[in-house]
């Protein structure tokens, strides 16, 4: 598939910037004339993997956030949210719906959320070196390249 855009930025792991990296992502889409559900749903799910970096990756500590969007012929997106932290074990058994290792509040629906907003969900996770998450998704309105 050919890159017709792509941008790439870096977060601290603070909930403060987990609202800027909804809105990025959902104005870099914008040039592919998203419906409101999609816009939606992209930030969804962004909002999903920006939270499990915050919340697990650096467990009491702080650490970037890298994301990073691309747009391809057919409108198709791509969006990466990386984090160099603590890594996931057993990635099978964190995407089951209902797992967490968060106390509390925590749903274990993360990537259950991710995956029923996006057309694929594919996670690669190293312990100790950290995880990476990427969402695809079409996009059916009408591009503007």
């Amino acid at each position: 598939m050919k890159k017709l855009n792509e941008f790439k930025m870096t977060l601290d792991s603070k909930s403060v910037n987990e609202g800027f990296a909804r809105v990025v992502v959902s104005a870099f889409v914008t040039s592919l004339d998203p419906t409101l559900e999609e816009i939606a749903d992209l930030k969804t799910a962004v909002s999903e993997a920006v939270t499990n970096c915050i919340v697990h990756a650096y467990e009491n500590t702080y650490g970037k956030i890298y994301i990073t969007g691309v747009i391809f012929e057919n409108n198709i997106v791509k969006i990466t949210v990386r984090d160099k932290g603590c890594g996931i074990q057993d990635v099978t058994k964190a995407m089951t719906p209902l797992f967490t290792t968060g106390e509390g509040d925590r749903a274990g629906l993360g990537f259950t959320v991710m995956e029923s907003f996006c057309d694929r969900v594919k996670v690669k996770s190293s312990t100790e070196k950290g995880t990476s998450v990427t969402l695809t998704k079409k996009i059916e309105g009408k591009s503007k390249w």
